[in-house]
């Protein structure tokens, strides 16, 4: 069997390495650097840059842990390197894995032919015109920033999450228009930077896809920092006056403005579905994403999509996941990843994170439930770390709940110190179908901030 990926982030490349140690030959394409947006301009770059943050934010502290007269210099320049050198070194580590044993990679831009060939299009000359024909093909180009249609979205320093990781000094001010993962990520850590921050959402709440109770918490705890957030706000435009970037924004009928060095634009991500002819190969998309079924499948056979071009959670683990379970597909073997079972994490200061349903979701579908809570205050290991900030949602399910067995676990939505790293235990349990009695008879080692989801379940 011959395989044709088209893409080199995790969707692509992890599921080429798993091809290969199956013994399938595998041509990767990719038009860019390896690993894609995540290791390039989003999760690693931005996670580089939050431990800067995380420590100059213990540093403030200072005092609380008794160090006096505590000074220290802050280069944004070595801030940027550092975050070059991680990206750097993992992106090594990623070609590595694709000049494995079965595995070629193309460097040049992928476009289909037909439904089993592809050309690649390089500034190498050796690989310009190149045809690749496959029995199957996986599409896993990503997805590039939006931008709201609005005038001055175009004027200079006017940036999207890809400039704002390789700018020459942290803006005085920043406006971030978008409270959704990216730009509360951003808000936080050019906030602990030393930036003034101010955050405009058109939602209700911020990260409007998450659960209520934890978006209205973590709001409250980024305003305790300092950040300013508006939400059920409309931005108007960006004009370029003398005093800076006035972004002009409507709420309840009103008119303001805020006065920026940098205006972040972080309203979300579109999927990449005009970047590989996909109408010549007769594949089905929409401006969401590439159409697919529960195995990644395609309407045309053999022909399958991964990752953030499908539309759905664009989360570079879900890529991964998805292009194991369209290789398990493609070569008949069964498989258990479920894909409705997607943990999400948020690394602002405090952390937030989320498995499964929201309370909203759950009523809207009929689903009776019961919502259990605790608060990192209690728990001995975060008042330890000078974390206290922090609050746990466990929803399970409730008497006459159909389809679940009694006081099965459905979702977890918490923040709080390492709130990225806690959420996975009942990520596991939840792929397991464990009950809430189950998990109540689990021993937690003592002290830790695991503890904090023993508190809610034992809050019943």
């Amino acid at each position: 069997m011959k395989l044709i990926i088209i893409g080199a982030g995790p969707g692509g490349y992890e599921t080429a390495v798993a091809a290969a140690k199956k013994g399938i030959e595998v041509v990767i394409i990719s038009e860019g650097p390896v690993g894609g947006t995540c290791l390039n301009e989003g999760c690693i770059p931005t996670k580089s840059f939050c431990r800067n943050a995380e420590v100059l934010e213990d540093l403030a502290a200072g005092e609380t842990f008794g160090i006096q007269n505590l000074n220290y210099g802050f280069d944004f320049g070595k801030v940027v390197s550092r975050k070059n050198e991680v990206v750097g070194q993992l992106r090594q580590g990623v070609e590595f894995l694709l000049g494995g044993k079965g595995i070629t990679l193309l460097r040049g831009k992928a476009s289909f032919k037909d439904a089993k060939t592809v050309v690649v299009s390089s500034e190498d000359p050796a690989v310009d015109g190149t045809e690749v024909t496959g029995d199957n093909i996986i599409i896993a180009t990503g997805s590039y920033s939006a931008s709201l249609p609005i005038p001055g979205a175009d004027l200079e320093g006017v940036i999207t999450s890809k400039e704002i990781l390789d700018l020459e000094a942290f803006p005085g001010r920043l406006c971030v228009i978008g409270a959704g993962v990216i730009g509360l990520e951003f808000a936080s850590i050019f906030k602990s930077f030393g930036s003034e921050v101010k955050v405009v959402e058109f939602c209700k709440e911020i990260l409007p896809r998450f659960d209520t109770d934890l978006a209205k918490r973590l709001k409250q705890a980024l305003g305790k920092r300092g950040i300013e957030i508006e939400t059920s706000a409309g931005v108007q435009k960006i004009e370029q006056t003398p005093e800076g970037l006035k972004v002009t924004y409507v709420k309840k009928e009103h008119t303001y403005e805020i006065l920026a060095d940098k205006v972040l634009m972080a309203v979300g991500r579109r999927p990449s579905v005009g970047a590989v002819n996909l109408a010549d190969a007769g594949v089905e998309f929409t401006p969401k994403g590439i159409v697919v079924d529960k195995d990644m499948r395609t309407n045309v056979p053999g022909v399958y999509a991964i990752g953030d071009v499908t539309g759905g959670y664009m989360l570079a683990h879900v890529a991964t996941f998805q292009g194991l379970r369209a290789l398990a597909a493609m070569t008949g073997e069964s498989c258990d990843i479920d894909l409705g079972i997607v943990p999400a994490a948020v690394f602002t200061n405090p952390e937030a994170a989320t498995v499964g349903k929201t309370e909203d979701e759950l009523k809207a579908a009929g689903v009776p439930v019961k919502c259990l809570k605790s608060f990192f205050r209690a728990n001995g290991k975060a008042l330890s770390m000078n974390e206290p900030e922090g609050f746990v949602k466990l929803i399970v399910a409730g008497e006459g709940a159909d389809g679940y067995a009694p006081g099965q676990i459905l979702g977890c939505h918490l923040f709080g110190a390492h709130s990225a790293d806690i959420v996975q235990e009942i990520a596991a349990l939840m792929n397991r179908k464990a009950t809430l009695a189950q998990f109540q008879a689990i021993i937690h080692a003592h002290p830790t901030l695991g503890e904090v989801l023993q508190s809610a379940a034992h809050s019943a």
